[in-house]
């Protein structure tokens, strides 16, 4: 097969390894720079160009997109789907992830247990939006923030009405979320492959910090999920549409709770964590649905071949 990595940088760990993995296996791989694309628009034929040529002969794409280039990213991703590429998320799938007010919503639909959240705009309705989250302390959280940018953990009521104030100064959208006090400042990163959560890390924040994001300084260990959590993890992946996703479980008193579904989840922690070979994973998994969607293609072509012979008969 020939795979392109849509990713800004070809020496970030995630994106070595997953060409490291796919060269293992035998394939031709390129790192491709979004940024580095344009499209070409004509009628009847779109194309993605890359350093002054056509890409027209990948068999899958591996979206890396970073969040900050959510929008052109997915417009060139979007062209690789409709020229028949096999991508391992869809664009619709990686917008709905982003999304962090949406993705609630649908994993609230789904019947998926998330920490008590509020949302509204309303200066007037600060106490309100703090009782539905159960009360200080809450999390305030930007709906734009990643890697655990953009969120607070509020203690009191007046430390919670400054920042929502100060957020609504800046004219920002933002949730104000229960603050599970039992997860103890951890959280746990279920990486999920098609129907199966393949490796999960425990993370826990640093001292005086509530996130335990490793961007800020948190450390990652191995460990055993129980059944529900494994079902929660791939119950939340399968709502979001994606294919692979890393879903960020906090344990409470009513059960595992989802705070994130990551559409890009990185590959560093895990795999030291857990000493698993995530990105042939991976690679593996493409291969096989690959395969199964391009037979799905030809089956397609044949039999739209057969109705157009059945028609031109006499």
């Amino acid at each position: 097969m020939k795979i392109a990595i849509l990713s800004q940088n070809e020496m970030l760990y995630s994106t070595r390894r997953l060409k490291e993995a796919a060269i293992k296996r035998g394939h031709l791989v390129d790192v491709i720079h979004p940024l580095d694309c344009y499209i070409s628009i004509l009628s009847g034929k779109t194309m993605v160009h890359y350093q002054e040529r056509e890409l027209s002969d990948y068999d899958a794409i591996i979206p890396r997109i970073g969040a900050s280039i959510t929008f052109y990213g997915s417009a060139i991703l979007r062209q690789f789907e409709m020229m028949g590429v096999y991508c391992l998320n869809d664009t619709e799938a990686i917008a709905r992830a982003r999304d962090k007010l949406k993705s609630m919503q649908i994993l609230s639909q789904k019947g998926i247990g998330l920490p008590a959240t509020a949302f509204a705009h309303s200066v007037d309705k600060t106490s309100a939006l703090i009782k539905q989250a159960g009360g200080v302390p809450v999390i305030i959280k930007l709906l734009q923030g990643t890697q655990g940018k953009g969120v607070v953990l509020a203690e009191t009521y007046k430390a919670a009405e400054s920042v929502i104030d100060a957020f609504r100064e800046m004219d920002a959208y933002f949730l104000v979320q229960e603050f599970v006090k039992e997860a103890g400042g951890t959280d746990i990163r279920c990486f999920v492959i098609g129907d199966k959560v393949v490796a999960s890390m425990l993370r826990r924040s640093k001292e005086g910090e509530f996130r335990s994001n490793l961007h800020r300084g948190g450390k990652a260990e191995k460990v055993k999920i129980t059944p529900e959590e494994r079902s929660v993890a791939v119950r939340a992946a399968k709502a979001m549409k994606l294919k692979i996703a890393g879903v960020d479980l906090l344990r409470s008193n009513k059960g595992p709770l989802v705070m994130e579904v990551n559409a890009s989840p990185g590959l560093e922690g895990l795999e030291k964590a857990t000493l698993k070979d995530v990105a042939t994973m991976i690679i593996e998994f493409i291969e096989e649905n690959y395969q199964i969607s391009a037979d799905k293609k030809k089956k397609k072509v044949d039999e739209t071949s057969r109705q157009i012979t059945k028609l031109a008969l006499p």
